[in-house]
């Protein structure tokens, strides 16, 4: 798909007057998908309903950008919009919001760029081709992504502490999903072990909390042990948590299997 074609179907559908955020989900993955045909995007209902970002940018099963996107025509700095947008700049350090026209890059919490490919004019969607080469580098760059090594205590915790409270809110999610569907789950049993063994009042916001930050923890205790700094993972992880915390061991048996609930593997 080439630009003019993106911006020329994305026109058809607003031209119906019915499409509304989630009409243009496919048409964005099969752009980007074209412009970054070395990287997997990944755009999951299921998930997104549970708090994730629209789209997850993925290279050899390592996540290197996210996006986030709004209806076509909605503000971007928009007070509405301000509590999610300042959740996922806490969380992810690679990150694209959109309305489908106008492109906003924050890279480790900070705003770098916007650039618009297209533009209302007489309720019509059309492009801006004076900025289709830089929008092209734009996403090149976008998902070869690196991250910058940690070189604090104070920049390691404030990441884990936004990855914990990012994770805390999707588990919470998911749980009320579950309760709203009556549907089972890992993570519902798990909760339910939790009322039983632990704390027999705890509510799921609770739960979540507790949850999150003991993973994130374990993350930690993990990498600590870990003699191949190059590569990590949910299930080397769970083989490097000290033998001293089998609490931790037994519950990271579960973050590293097959079992983990899908919703949250992504983060």
């Amino acid at each position: 798909m080439t630009l003019h074609n993106y911006v020329e179907i994305i026109n058809k559908r607003y031209q119906t007057g019915i499409s509304r955020e989630h009409s243009y989900r496919g048409d964005l993955q099969t752009l980007l998908e074209t412009l970054a045909p070395d990287v997997l995007v990944t755009n999951e209902p299921a998930r997104i309903k549970c708090g994730a970002p629209d789209y997850v940018i993925t290279k050899n099963d390592i996540p290197v950008g996210y996006i986030e996107a709004k209806d076509i025509g909605i503000d971007l700095k928009s007070k509405t919009l301000k509590e999610q947008f300042n959740r996922y700049r806490n969380s992810l350090d690679n990150l694209m919001f959109t309305d489908y026209m106008d492109f906003h890059l924050y890279i480790n919490g900070e705003f770098v760029t916007s650039l618009a490919i297209a533009e209302m004019q007489d309720g019509k969607i059309v492009p801006i081709e004076k900025n289709f080469a830089q929008f092209e580098a734009l996403i090149t760059d976008f998902c070869t992504h690196v991250s910058q090594t940690i070189k604090s205590s104070e920049d390691l915790s404030k990441m884990m502490a936004g990855k914990a409270k990012m994770l805390a809110l999707v588990i919470e999610k998911a749980l009320d999903s579950d309760e709203e569907t009556h549907q089972n789950s890992t993570l519902k049993e798990q909760l339910a072990a939790f009322e039983q063994i632990l704390i027999h009042d705890i509510t799921s916001r609770e739960f979540a909390d507790i949850y999150a930050q003991t993973i994130a923890y374990g993350m930690f205790a993990a990498r600590l042990h870990d003699p191949t700094l190059p590569t990590f993972s949910r299930q080397e992880a769970a083989e490097l948590i000290p033998k001293s915390n089998p609490f931790l061991r037994k519950m990271f048996q579960y973050i590293a299997g097959y079992d983990l609930d899908a919703r949250i593997v992504w983060i």
